[in-house]
């Protein structure tokens, strides 16, 4: 039996919204792709000119000090500039560039020139729930094809970082597992696993509001309504699915919610492991070092690493041994434990992330619970940081929406 798990299991990442380990960078809203999970309007119109894109990032550096910039959108790789703005990124401001995107528009040529410019590395975005050809009726099991075909071209390139994104629904919850294991059997060339929960409006228990101009939301945005996920998944849930399937899963880091902080909204966790094993998780002092001490030697949070520094999970045991109690059993457990094996001592260790992200709460009262040191905040048309995951409402009604119970809800005015 799993006991509960609670922020106090885990280090409180110390990202706030000035000071935090990446931005989110949107150069268009133009996607050539439909994803279920999706929260943004697809605007084919709405590639922006090299001189808005400087605009954005001279935000970032005058507002928020950051390691990396995530460039999103829509899908990037459809922005006919798009290499240069990688280049501009990476030489012009010295920042690390990393491309979120769903894949279709990348050949190898082009991440060759991404490479070029100065790129960091690639965040997939592949699930069962996108219109992608050929693979319209793939479960997340079959998608593993794919996503080896994409982790194995940037490979072949050479010196990029390679994250996965999958939205979870409540039916695909049960195919976190496999995922895993799939990641596990590739560390070498996949870093990264983000299990995003999908969000829905939720209107059948709550009334937005405009600046107090009631509204629809879920006719005005692209958000999926209340029908689609009448009972929204929590971190907990994959927890307890995870742990059921790794034992020793053990999230290090976490991000609490702006409403309530015992909610959690980025779960991290880094896990050792060979390609047919998992030695087991990182503690959270292995996290706190990292994060503190690469902003004691560089100002900056910690968000991306070369892929050659995962390389070396032996050198991490022996490194961190002595401050974190979970690696110092890990590095027991590989000494021991390969006592009848000598030869997999020369196996390869890697690291390998495992993160949860867990989107917007509405609580009992309408307010939604966000993420509090949110690392994916982006810039408003008026030159603000506000949450992208809430930017279309910027877009759409010059403000954030609010919520209230129907039961409760203020007598307001119609929307026109």
């Amino acid at each position: 039996m799993q006991t509960e798990f609670v922020p106090s299991d885990c280090y409180r990442l110390p990202w706030s919204l000035n000071d935090n380990v990446l931005a989110w960078l949107e150069p268009t809203k133009a996607c050539n792709l439909y994803c279920e999970g999706c929260y943004s309007t697809n605007d084919p119109q709405s590639h922006k000119t090299l001189e808005q894109v400087r605009a954005d990032l001279d935000v970032f550096v005058s507002k928020r000090k950051v390691d990396s910039i995530s460039i999103a959108g829509g899908d990037p790789l459809v922005h006919p500039q798009i290499v240069e703005i990688v280049r501009i990124i990476a030489e012009e401001y010295g920042l690390k560039a990393v491309l979120n995107t769903n894949g279709l528009a990348l050949t190898r040529e082009l991440c060759e020139e991404f490479k070029g410019a100065g790129l960091t590395g690639f965040t997939f975005h592949i699930d069962s729930s996108q219109g992608r050809p050929h693979w319209k009726d793939a479960t997340e099991d079959d998608l593993n094809e794919l996503r080896l075909w994409f982790a194995d071209m940037v490979a072949d390139v050479g010196g990029l970082s390679v994250a996965f994104n999958c939205t979870v629904f409540r039916d695909t919850l049960d195919h976190i597992p496999g995922l895993l294991d799939w990641g596990r059997e590739h560390v070498d060339v996949v870093h990264t696993l983000v299990f995003i929960l999908f969000r829905t409006t939720r209107s059948d228990e709550f009334k937005y509001f405009a600046n107090g101009v009631e509204v629809q939301a879920d006719e005005d945005l692209v958000y999926y309504d209340q029908d689609k996920n009448p009972d929204p998944l929590t971190a907990a849930e994959v927890i307890e699915v995870i742990r059921n399937h790794e034992p020793e899963y053990a999230p290090a880091a976490y991000l609490g919610g702006t409403r309530d902080p015992n909610s959690f909204k980025w779960l991290l966790a880094g896990r050792l492991t060979s390609s047919d094993k998992v030695l087991g998780y990182v503690g959270p002092r292995y996290m706190e070092i990292v994060q503190t001490g690469h902003h004691f030697a560089t100002g900056r949070y910690l968000a991306y690493v070369h892929p050659k520094m995962l390389t070396h999970g032996r050198t991490m045991l022996a490194g961190f041994a002595p401050f974190d109690g979970k690696i110092r059993r890990l590095a027991r457990k590989w000494a021991t434990g390969n006592l009848l094996r000598p030869w997999r001592y020369a196996k390869k260790l890697h690291f390998q992330s495992v993160l949860i992200i867990q989107p917007i709460d509405m609580m009992a009262d309408g307010e939604m619970n966000m993420c509090d040191g949110c690392p994916d905040m982006t810039v408003s048309a008026d030159g603000e940081l506000v949450w992208s995951c809430r930017l279309d409402e910027q877009q759409k009604y010059g403000c954030f929406l609010t919520a209230a119970p129907i039961a409760t809800a203020p007598v307001a005015a119609e929307a026109k």
